[in-house]
C-alpha cells in the first residue's frame, strides 16, 4: 500500500500558536512530568507557576498531537500524545516558578533546560540533553540518552549521570561535594583555582584521566567522576 505524503511538512513548534495557563501551587516543590516536548524552567515574580506551550506536527493513520496539561498535588503534567503509522509531532513548554520554589523534572523524549535558580532542581531526562545555568541550588541532574551540561553555577553540591553522553560541569564557587558518572561519554569539570585544594577521585575505565587543580586528600571539597567509555578531566577554570 503506497502512502501519499505530500502537503505533510516538516514540523516548527516555533511558528505554533501560543497557549498559555496558570496553575496554582500549594508547597514548596513543583514537580513536573514531561514527554515528547521540550520544557524550560525560569524563577519569577509570579503567585502562580505559569505555563507557555506550543505544539505542532502532523500524522498518517493515527491520533496527535494531543497536547495535556494539568496540576494534580503539586504535580504538572506536560504531556503530547502522537500515536500514528507515521508522524512528526513536536511541543515546547516554558514554566515561570514562583521564586523560592525546588523543582522535580521527570522528563520522556525532550530537553530539560533551567537557569537562574536559587532553590534545589533535580532534572531527569529519558532521552534529552540536560541542562542548567547561572544557579546556585543544589543540583542532581541525569539523562539516559544525551548530555548533562551546566554553566555558571555555584552550587556546593552536584550529582550528574549520563548513560549515554558527556557530562560538563563548569563552577563559579568551590563545591564542596561533586559527583558525576557516565557510562558512555566524557567528563569535564572546571572548577575554581585559587587556594583552595579538591580531594579528587577520577577514573576513566576505557579512556584518559587529566586531573589538573590542587590537590588534598583531606580536603573538604570532594569530587568524584568516573567514567565507563571516555575521558576524564579535571581543571581549574582560570
Amino acid at each position: 500500500m503506497a502512502l501519499a505524503l505530500s502537503g505533510c511538512g516538516s514540523t516548527d513548534v516555533s511558528d505554533a500558536p501560543v497557549e498559555h495557563k496558570s496553575f496554582a501551587l500549594s508547597g514548596k516543590t513543583l514537580t513536573i512530568r514531561s514527554g515528547q516536548s521540550s520544557v524550560e524552567l525560569v524563577p519569577a515574580d509570579v503567585q502562580k507557576v505559569e505555563v507557555t506551550r506550543q505544539v505542532d506536527g502532523w500524522v498518517v493513520l493515527g491520533n496527535g498531537p494531543e497536547p495535556r496539561w494539568e496540576m494534580k498535588d503539586d504535580t504538572l503534567t506536560l504531556r503530547v500524545k502522537c500515536e500514528a503509522l507515521i508522524s512528526d509531532c513536536a511541543a515546547q513548554h516554558q514554566v515561570k516558578v514562583p521564586r523560592g520554589v525546588a523543582v522535580v523534572v521527570k522528563g520522556d523524549n525532550g530537553k530539560v533546560v533551567a537557569s537562574g535558580f536559587r532553590t534545589p532542581l533535580t532534572l531527569d531526562a529519558d532521552n534529552g540533553e540536560v541542562t542548567v545555568r547561572d544557579s546556585t541550588g543544589p543540583l542532581r541532574l541525569g539523562s539516559d540518552n544525551g548530555d548533562v551540561v551546566a554553566t555558571g553555577i555555584s552550587a556546593k553540591s552536584v550529582s550528574a549521570r549520563s548513560d549515554n553522553g558527556r557530562i560538563r560541569l563548569g563552577f563559579t564557587a568551590v563545591p564542596d561535594r561533586v559527583d558525576t558518572v557516565s557510562d558512555n561519554g566524557e567528563i569535564t569539570i572546571d572548577l575554581p583555582g585559587g587556594s583552595a585544594k579538591y580531594a579528587v577521585d577520577a577514573v576513566a575505565h576505557n579512556g584518559s584521566t587529566s586531573v589538573d587543580v590542587p590537590r588534598g586528600d583531606n580536603s573538604g571539597h570532594v569530587v568524584k567522576a568516573r567514567s565507563d567509555n571516555g575521558e576524564v578531566t579535571v581543571r581549574s577554570a582560570n
